[in-house]
């Protein structure tokens, strides 16, 4: 009896990772040092970003080479959903840690502050509450409310992962004119919640004195919305790369991982907003 095996591609060692790890060193000293004043930290900033783009088109580009050549079979896809699988989890995770704090902050350590003995021996006269900007902050502002843009915007993301799941369905069922559509008009869904958001922000800091630094809702504030801002764009330049890979002819009905994972990520940065709206903006 003849046995069939299954090929498996073990791709040659990468020079990839040593550039992503040259790219963080210089991301993050960047960053530390442009916080600090120091004049070379923006210059230093920018070429860990530009490194960065570098490795990310190098290795990349050359995984959907490897794709489309036919070099990945069965097992090869099972490793990339794994780590697609692992890597969200840890988006989870982030953003579970920004969570906690806000849930410590509010349920937490607002009230103990304003209570019992503590507010006679640290802070008089404070009194607990959400919003706040905690203890020894006097500078009045105006908490932001859930109606309007934020409201505007859930819609405009919710609405994204309809048409996104739109074009999933053209693509299974080889409909490439609804995949290409589906897709372009989710990115433009996408690029429409950023522009929003910032006119957010600038109406926050101009009109409502809702700062970075108004304490503890503040710092919360825009963590969380901004964190989440970021993987919006993250997402956005991924369904764009998915776009330019699906006009190039890629993906087949059968074989098109790299649109999933594309996917999974979007709709994790909805339930990511679904849930800061709930608790961020209407509680």
């Amino acid at each position: 009896m003849t046995q069939t095996f299954e090929k498996y591609f073990v791709p040659e060692p990468s020079k990839y990772p040593i550039f992503g790890s040259v790219a963080l060193l210089l991301f993050t000293g960047g960053a530390t040092m442009w916080l600090n004043g120091i004049k070379a930290g923006p210059w230093v900033f920018f070429l860990g970003i530009a490194v960065l783009v570098f490795m990310l088109f190098g290795w990349f580009g050359q995984v959907v080479h490897e794709s489309e050549g036919g070099k990945y079979g069965h097992r090869v896809d099972r490793s990339f959903r794994w780590s697609m699988g692992w890597f969200i989890f840890s988006e989870v995770m982030f953003f579970a840690a920004f969570f906690g704090a806000l849930f410590y902050a509010r349920v937490l350590a607002v009230p103990w502050l304003s209570t019992g003995d503590t507010v006679q021996l640290l802070w008089q006269g404070f009194v607990g509450g959400w919003p706040t900007a905690g203890p020894g902050k006097s500078s009045p502002f105006t908490p932001m409310t859930a109606w309007g843009i934020p409201a505007l915007n859930t819609l405009i993301l919710l609405s994204s992962g309809g048409t996104l799941t739109w074009a999933h369905h053209g693509l299974r069922h080889d409909k490439r004119g609804q995949l290409k559509l589906g897709l372009l008009v989710t990115i433009l869904l996408g690029l429409l919640f950023l522009g929003l958001q910032i006119y957010e922000y600038g109406h926050a800091y101009a009109e409502l004195n809702l700062r970075l630094d108004t304490g503890i809702y503040g710092s919360t504030f825009y963590f969380l919305t901004g964190f989440h801002g970021m993987h919006v764009t993250v997402g956005a330049i991924m369904l764009t790369v998915m776009l330019g890979r699906a006009i190039a002819g890629h993906f087949t009905p059968d074989s098109h991982f790299g649109f999933e994972a594309a996917t999974w990520y979007w709709h994790f940065v909805d339930v990511v907003w679904l849930l800061l709206f709930l608790v961020v903006y209407l509680l």
